[in-house]
């Protein structure tokens, strides 16, 4: 009898577990209609807690605002990037940009990853609808579009909050977006037209790969009160800008130039026309921070907000008056969860210049 009574137990206590599981399954299941930014009215999952990035930039994003939800990335960070990542990044399986001209989906990959969402953040371009809508049809997993440029950064990460169910964090990210912003712009407004700084951003390894004028790679110049001196006229989103000739940077003679790491940065003064530039000539030029991500652009996403604070301080000391030092821990803090010590900041910050 008393045996029996315990597979009673036993299976009461299976069916009971069974029974509770399908009703998580079934809550799982529950979804709501979600608006994305392209207008696209999207079932999403009520409560999700396996989210897979569209490329790169939502990879950048989501490391930074849920690296714990993320079940994929499109592509692995690499060791030195990774020093200062969630260190859950390094094991997440790799899918690719999954649209696009250059997509190159794992879809096997992304099916095996359990993700209950894909989302796309970023800018807005024509056709993302359609594009958005092929790939959720391809893959059965619904995607949605944030649109997180500078202009809208604070209301992407508040939305991100209300889709992951994680609105603390989204409000401490987008209250530092509106800070970083609001303080960029208060800075701005004091400084006099005399003493505007004129500045050239070199990219690429002979430096003459330059983001112009009015490219959204050069943005932060913009934000924090500089010319730019590069002009032309078809302007170059892209990461290395729009290639120019020695001559038109020599006859540009910015105040400062700001050069990428994999750049002529470190032989710059003894290079022929470059050395009788104005900026070179007097030790204005400097090497952007680098890691996790270039602090100015490339992409021109949330790694610009550190690259507000760094290029004010540097060019408006009087006005953007602050430790970088502190400025660049707390933000280590905030987006990554990384403690920067005081030495390994000012390694940084000496790197950058010459």
């Amino acid at each position: 009898m008393k045996r029996l009574i315990s597979i009673a137990l036993i299976i009461t206590l299976v069916f009971t577990s069974l029974f509770a599981q399908a009703v998580q399954e079934e809550v799982k299941k529950e979804t709501v209609s979600f608006t994305d930014s392209s207008g696209r009215v999207v079932e999403i999952p009520a409560t999700i807690d396996r989210v897979a990035p569209s490329g790169a930039v939502a990879t950048m994003f989501l490391s930074a605002f849920a690296p714990e939800k993320m079940c994929t990335v499109s592509g692995r960070p690499s060791s030195a990037q990774m020093a200062y990542l969630p260190e859950e990044l390094a094991s997440l399986p790799e899918t690719g940009q999954m649209y696009g001209s250059k997509a190159t989906l794992n879809l096997e990959e992304l099916l095996a990853s359990g993700a209950e969402l894909v989302i796309d953040l970023g800018d807005y371009k024509d056709g993302i609808q359609e594009d958005l809508d092929a790939l959720q049809s391809q893959i059965g997993i619904p995607v949605i579009f944030i649109e997180a440029n500078l202009e809208n950064m604070a209301s992407a990460f508040r939305t991100l909050g209300k889709v992951l169910s994680m609105e603390e964090r989204g409000e401490a990210l987008g209250s530092f977006v509106d800070r970083t912003l609001a303080m960029a712009a208060e800075n701005k407004a004091k400084i006099k037209e005399e003493e505007v700084v004129s500045v050239m951003y070199a990219t690429t390894s002979d430096g003459l790969g330059t983001n112009a004028k009015g490219s959204t790679q050069a943005q932060v110049l913009d934000i924090v009160g500089a010319e730019n001196a590069i002009v032309v006229e078809n302007v170059s989103d892209k990461g290395g800008g729009n290639q120019i000739n020695l001559e038109t940077a020599m006859m540009a003679d910015p105040d400062v130039i700001i050069f990428t790491e994999e750049s002529i940065y470190k032989e710059v003064s003894t290079l022929s026309g470059w050395k009788e530039m104005t900026a070179v000539k007097n030790g204005s030029y400097y090497m952007v921070p680098t890691m996790p991500y270039n602090w100015l652009g490339n992409p021109p996403s949330m790694n610009m907000l550190i690259g507000v604070w760094w290029l004010g301080n540097l060019l408006y000391p009087e006005y953007y008056s602050y430790s970088m030092v502190d400025k660049a821990r707390e933000i280590y803090s905030l987006l990554w969860g990384y403690d920067l010590s005081v030495e390994e900041a000012e390694t940084m910050l000496e790197r950058a210049k010459n």
